[in-house]
């Protein structure tokens, strides 16, 4: 039943149509997958499947927690609780941490986790050219990694991090097996409850349960393909067809009623520590002049935004920091909605209309939708621009490596202000000493008030200076079948922790 009816699906979902079908109940329930196995849709494929190396949070979707794990981890409800480690102490000036690893650990190939294991991934993390995404923000401030002994690792700081704990429960921190670490990116091996099985480029990824793992039993799904699927309207249609289990971050939003009104579904909406901007390249002329990003920024309205590219799902915001971050402070009141004092910033920066300019969108709903209403605002207040739709691969080889005009994009790991603005190098090329400072104080200082006041400051001086010109703050949607349990509703990092699901 599920063959005979997908081309008619995917032909209406070609054609726009697929808003119209009656969502009843999901058309393959006939033939639904036995309760050890899963299919999950995700939005973009991952360019490996090495967390420590690459940029991409694409990656932490398959492999964090599931293949890989850290000391820590980060839950749900953004808290941190023991992972690789079962315990830590650290000394009152908060910069040694001394972390005692589980017992019992085995990569998927049967080699134990020990000391030196760790000691290996951290020391490969911070070492001179790693392209860790943490390296600054988290690494270089790192100045020792000792194996005490087997089971004890001893990290000492340059200068306290109250967040550490956090930071080594992100998919930059996870312990790669020293003999295949150079593999990592197509040939993973963890300590997690998976493994990988097979990787059908462009389609799917299948990891199986790892016999290897220390609690086996916790694990209820034997198998969970993650299928990867951009375009919105044939996410629907793979949910209707019963050609996927779920969707831990659902981009057909404006499917959203129809699938809340069915019994066969359940959809969950909660929150993240994205930041979607309009990024600009501030190398660029005429970027590079403050008054045309500021007048950017008062050109956009976001609310207008909010409402077409996301159903209203999403919480505005006016710097890098999302409302679930420490220290957020509300900055949307800095460049309110404001056509004529945008023309006028544009015309004291002297560009003369139309300003024409290249607006570069990856494949993700929010991008899609959201440049053409961001392009219909820039246009307004007389700048003209042109629409070049790009593959995941495209963008991370185009727009993150500098070579771009504007882009649309989702940042959404959490606090990594320091990861995207305190290096020149970085793809929107902000370069300001007195940023930097700012981040070296806040890194070097323990004082509750000096880091509140350097917090505000932080923010204060991005939305300034008009970086970027930010918009929203995402809600995560989950959409899944019913009796599909586990799922995250929430995301303060992006991760699907697979172990946690089963079938009701």
């Amino acid at each position: 039943m599920t063959l005979q009816r997908r081309p008619l699906l995917q032909a209406l979902a070609a054609g726009g149509l697929i808003a119209s079908l009656p969502l009843t109940a999901p058309l393959a329930v006939a033939q639904r997958r036995t309760k050890d196995a899963a299919v999950l849709g995700m939005i973009l494929e991952p360019p490996g499947l090495d967390p420590t190396i690459a940029a991409a949070a694409a990656i932490g979707e398959i492999v964090h927690y599931n293949v890989f794990e850290g000391l820590t981890k980060i839950n749900m409800d953004g808290s941190v609780t023991p992972l690789l480690a079962e315990s830590w102490e650290l000394t009152p000036d908060g910069k040694v941490y001394t972390f005692k690893l589980r017992a019992g650990v085995r990569f998927a190939d049967g080699s134990p986790l020990d000391a030196e294991v760790v000691k290996f991934s951290f020391d490969r993390a911070r070492a001179p050219g790693s392209t860790n995404k943490a390296k600054k923000a988290v690494w270089d401030n790192v100045a020792s990694v000792t194996a005490h002994d087997a089971r004890t690792v001893i990290l000492s700081l340059n200068n306290a991090d109250a967040s550490l704990l956090f930071r080594l429960g992100e998919n930059t921190a996870v312990i790669l097996h020293p003999k295949t670490a150079a593999q990592a990116a197509t040939q993973p091996v963890g300590t997690g409850p998976y493994k990988l099985d097979n990787w059908a480029k462009g389609s799917a990824i299948t990891l199986v349960k790892s016999d290897a793992f220390r609690d086996a039993a916790r694990v209820k799904l034997k198998r969970v393909t993650f299928r990867f699927i951009n375009d919105a309207a044939a996410q629907v249609a793979a949910l209707l067809a019963g050609d996927i289990d779920g969707m831990p971050r659902f981009g057909a939003l404006q499917a959203l009623p129809q699938f809340r009104s069915n019994a066969g579904f359940v959809v969950e909406v909660g929150s993240t520590a994205g930041k979607g901007l309009l990024a600009m390249n501030n190398r660029k002329k005429p970027f590079d002049d403050v008054r045309v990003r500021r007048a950017i920024s008062h050109a956009i309205d976001r609310k207008a935004f909010i409402d077409g590219a996301q159903e209203g799902l999403g919480k505005p915001i006016g710097s890098h920091f999302a409302p679930t971050d420490a220290g957020y402070l509300d900055l949307t009141g800095r460049y309110p909605h404001d056509v004529e004092r945008a023309k006028a910033l544009l015309r004291e920066a002297g560009i003369t209309s139309p300003l024409n300019v290249t607006l570069t969108l990856p494949p993700p709903p929010y991008a899609r939708k959201g440049g053409e209403i961001i392009a219909a605002q820039l246009a307004r207040v007389g700048i003209t621009a042109k629409i070049e739709n790009v593959e995941w691969a495209q963008w991370l080889s185009g727009p993150f490596k500098g070579n771009f005009d504007m882009t649309i994009i989702n940042h959404v790991e959490p606090l990594d202000f320091a990861t995207a603005y305190a290096d020149p190098n970085y793809y929107f090329g902000y370069d300001s000493a007195s940023f930097r400072k700012k981040v070296a104080d806040l890194a070097a200082t323990s004082n509750a008030q000096t880091r509140a006041r350097l917090w505000r400051d932080i923010q204060q001086q991005l939305a300034d200076d008009a970086v970027n010109a930010w918009i929203w703050n995402p809600a995560q949607v989950a959409v899944s079948r019913k009796g599909l349990k586990g799922l995250w509703s929430s995301s303060p990092i992006f991760a699907n922790d697979l172990a946690a699901l089963s079938w009701a």
